[in-house]
């Protein structure tokens, strides 16, 4: 018995659909990563010890004073933590230039067996710099040409 094309053209387009979706979900599990608060990674870690050594991204806080940057400055340590739990990093890299005590993080790595996380990539939030200017900016040929710009749009 042969198939009419109407149900040719839906089977091919269920296989090619159901293709499709494998290949996005296999390939969001193998590149994925987490992105949680200290508090949020020691409870994974405490109900799955395995979670140890998996790629994941922390957001925290740098805790004023910890920094500590080696001789040549590619290498450093510091702490982080969002209020309830910290933990010691170490890195390896160039740090941004806004990177300083009680900065907000936001850091790719994976936590070691000892507790450290190890980070791969330090990325410093600058808040500041979505807000609006300060009122003494506001009368500049910049910020009102910009604004024009911005309500023209």
């Amino acid at each position: 018995m042969a198939l009419k094309p109407r149900t040719k053209f839906l089977l091919g387009g269920a296989l090619v659909l159901g293709t499709a979706g494998y290949l996005m979900a296999s390939a969001i599990a193998q590149t994925g990563t987490y992105y949680m608060t200290p508090t949020e990674l020691a409870a994974k870690v405490a109900t799955d010890p395995s979670f140890y050594g998996t790629g994941v991204k922390v957001g925290a806080r740098v805790v004023p004073g910890s920094v500590v940057r080696a001789p040549g400055g590619r290498d450093m340590t510091f702490r982080v933590t969002d209020g309830a739990k910290t933990y010691p990093v170490s890195f390896h890299g160039i740090a941004p230039d806004t990177f300083t005590d009680s900065v907000d993080v936001v850091m790719d790595g994976r936590l070691a067996q000892d507790g450290t996380f190890r980070a791969t990539t330090v990325l410093a939030k600058c808040a500041s710099r979505y807000e609006n200017a300060p009122e003494k900016y506001r009368s500049t040929p910049g910020y009102r040409s910009a604004a024009t710009a911005s309500a023209s749009t």
